[in-house]
C-alpha cells in the first residue's frame, strides 16, 4: 500500500526506518517546517525530514494544514494510508478522511493514560512503574481515536525521559508493523478509549523545570529523572542557573533545611537535602559552562556543606 508518513522529532524516525526495511511504499514524508536553533539561531531541518532525504523520499513541510492546505498534495500522492508519528499538529477531518485505510498514528503511552504532547516525561514524573506504546485509528480528538495494538516496557528505578525515548521508539516501530501487518491482513480489531480511564500529559514548559527541593525526595528523584536530558531540571545556586543532568536516589533524613548541600561524598555525588530524604547530583552544568561531573567541578570551584539551590536566582 502507499503510505504518507508524518512525524518530526527523532522518536518518529525509528517507524520510517521500519516502514523502509520492510519495503513498504512511502511516497512522501510531511514534516514541520524548519526551526531556528541553538546559539547561532541557524535554520536546521527536523530530524524526520533528514532521515526521509537520506532514502530520497520526498518531503514536504507545510505551515499549516488548514483550510484544504494540503488537498492537492492528498490529491496529486493519493495515499492508501496516512502513518503519524510525533508531527505535532492536529490533523483536520479531510486528511483524516482521506486515505483509504485512514490515519494510524503511533503514541508513547498506554493509552487512554498519559493523552497529549509530553506522555514519556510524565510517565516518569508521575511515578509510573510500567509504560508503552500504542497504536490507534485518528479521530479528531487528542489521542483519543480507537486501540489497535499495545505494547508495554517496565520503567526502571534510574530510567531518564532519554533512556525512555530510545526504548518506545524501538517498541513503536514493532507496533506499527504489527499493525499494518494486520491491516493488510484483515486481522486488525479495534478497542474504544475508556474514557474515565483517561488521563493527559501535556507539553513541559520551563515552570515544570524549576526544582523545589522542599518536594518529597521520591517525588523529586521522579521529575527530575522525567525532565533529563531535555529540557532539563534546573534550580540556582547563588547567582548562578544550574541544570542537573544525573541524579541518585539517597537515604532518608529528617532534615528541614530543604535545598541544603549535606556534603560531597565520591561514590554517590553532592548530597542535598529534600523533604524526607537525600538526592545526590552526580553530573550538573552551570549556565555559561559546559557539563561535568561534580568531582570534576569541585576541582576548580568551592561548593561547601551549608551551602544550598534555590528556586530564585540570589
Amino acid at each position: 500500500m502507499k503510505i504518507i508518513f508524518m512525524g518530526t522529532p527523532d522518536f518518529a524516525c525509528g517507524c520510517l526506518d521500519a516502514l523502509i526495511e520492510n519495503k513498504h511504499e512511502v511516497a512522501m514524508v510531511i514534516s514541520q517546517p524548519d526551526k531556528k536553533k541553538g546559539r547561532g539561531h541557524k535554520m536546521l531541518p527536523p530530524p524526520v525530514k533528514e532521515k526521509a532525504l537520506s532514502y530520497g523520499i520526498e518531503v514536504y513541510q507545510p505551515e499549516t494544514l488548514k483550510d484544504n492546505a494540503i488537498m492537492e498534495t492528498l490529491e496529486r500522492v493519493n495515499p492508501d494510508l496516512i502513518v503519524v508519528v510525533a508531527y505535532g499538529k492536529i490533523l483536520p477531518s479531510y486528511i483524516l478522511d482521506y486515505p483509504k485505510y485512514g490515519c494510524i498514528n503511533v503514541h508513547a503511552s498506554l493509552l487512554p493514560k498519559l493523552r497529549g504532547a509530553a506522555p514519556i516525561n510524565w510517565s516518569i514524573i508521575n511515578g509510573e512503574e510500567e509504560t508503552g506504546v500504542t497504536t490507534m485509528f485518528m479521530d479528531k480528538g487528542l489521542d483519543t481515536g480507537d486501540m489497535l495494538v499495545k505494547k508495554t516496557v517496565k520503567i526502571e528505578e534510574n530510567e531518564t525521559a532519554g533512556t525512555l525515548h530510545d526504548k518506545l521508539s524501538v517498541l513503536g516501530a514493532e507496533a506499527l508493523m504489527e499493525t499494518i501487518s494486520q491491516i493488510e491482513n484483515g486481522t486488525l480489531n479495534r478497542e474504544e478509549q475508556a474514557e474515565f480511564l483517561s488521563s493527559y500529559a501535556p507539553m513541559i514548559n520551563k515552570s515544570d523545570c524549576l526544582i523545589d527541593f522542599s518536594m518529597n525526595y521520591k517525588e523529586l528523584y521522579n521529575r527530575m529523572r522525567g525532565l533529563m536530558p531535555y529540557p532539563g531540571p534546573f534550580t540556582y545556586f547563588k547567582t548562578k542557573m544550574v541544570k542537573f543532568t544525573s541524579v541518585k536516589l539517597g537515604e532518608k533524613t529528617d532534615s528541614k533545611e530543604y535545598g541544603t548541600i549535606w556534603g560531597f561524598f565520591p561514590d554517590k555525588g553532592l548530597g542535598v537535602v529534600a523533604k524526607g530524604g537525600i538526592i545526590y547530583v552526580e553530573e550538573f552544568q552551570f549556565e555559561s559552562s559546559k557539563k561535568m561531573k561534580v568531582s570534576e567541578y569541585l576541582k576548580g570551584h568551592e561548593i561547601v556543606s551549608g551551602d544550598y539551590f534555590s528556586s530564585e536566582r540570589a
